[in-house]
């Protein structure tokens, strides 16, 4: 029985396809979708922030 041996290599942190190299992304778009994808969850957290300050300076000033 003979085992095929795997070079070594790393998954794309975008698309999770195998590649070598030493960076996180297999490819400049792979690296722009991510980088999207975080500024889009960094917007989402800023505006969810944002609200809940909003909520509590109400519920402060209708508690007063």
């Amino acid at each position: 029985m003979m085992v095929e041996k795997i070079p070594q290599h790393r998954h794309c942190h975008s698309c999770g396809r195998a590649f070598t190299g030493s960076d996180r992304f297999c490819s400049d778009p792979c690296r722009q979708d991510k980088e999207g994808e975080l500024k889009a969850k960094k917007k989402q957290l800023m505006t969810l922030w944002v609200l809940a300050m909003a909520v509590l300076v109400i519920a402060l000033v209708v508690g007063l």
